[in-house]
């Protein structure tokens, strides 16, 4: 396995992984809509969450719209999701494993706390519309 791109390929490749790890943090947290927060998945994604499977972009956004609307997360909500210690192994030219460590933060206004812990494994793909989330197994502890 591995990438038959340049090391500058593969580099800008990784950065662009990397990216949408963030950005599906962010966008959780409300620096973007719901919308966009679906888009950086594929249509056929997997988000995998105990207890709260979620199985297509479609399904992934009206989880999103969800959470927001119980107040957890997305603006207002003064909450973060952190992600650290972010390895990226490009499996292929078109396929990408991810681990990273995530906490999860509330009261980020006042006085921020850890509320909880965790590990996310993704795999991203290359697609027309550049890298997408293809499945997210969330684990905490």
């Amino acid at each position: 396995m591995g990438s038959s791109r340049s090391p500058g390929e593969q580099a800008a490749d990784e950065w662009a992984v990397r990216n949408v790890i963030v950005r599906l943090a962010q966008y959780a947290d409300g620096l973007g809509s719901c919308e966009q927060y679906a888009e950086l998945f594929t249509v056929d994604a997997e988000w995998l969450m105990p207890n709260a499977p979620r199985h297509g972009r479609a399904d992934i956004l009206e989880g999103s719209i969800a959470r927001r609307a119980e107040g957890g997360v997305g603006p207002g909500s003064n909450s973060r999701h952190i992600v650290a210690a972010t390895a990226v192994e490009l499996t292929n030219d078109d396929e990408a494993v991810a681990d990273s460590y995530w906490v999860f933060y509330v009261e980020t206004n006042t006085a921020p706390k850890a509320t909880l812990v965790g590990h996310y494994h993704d795999i991203i793909v290359r697609t027309e519309d550049g890298w997408k989330m293809a499945r997210r197994e969330i684990t905490f502890g």
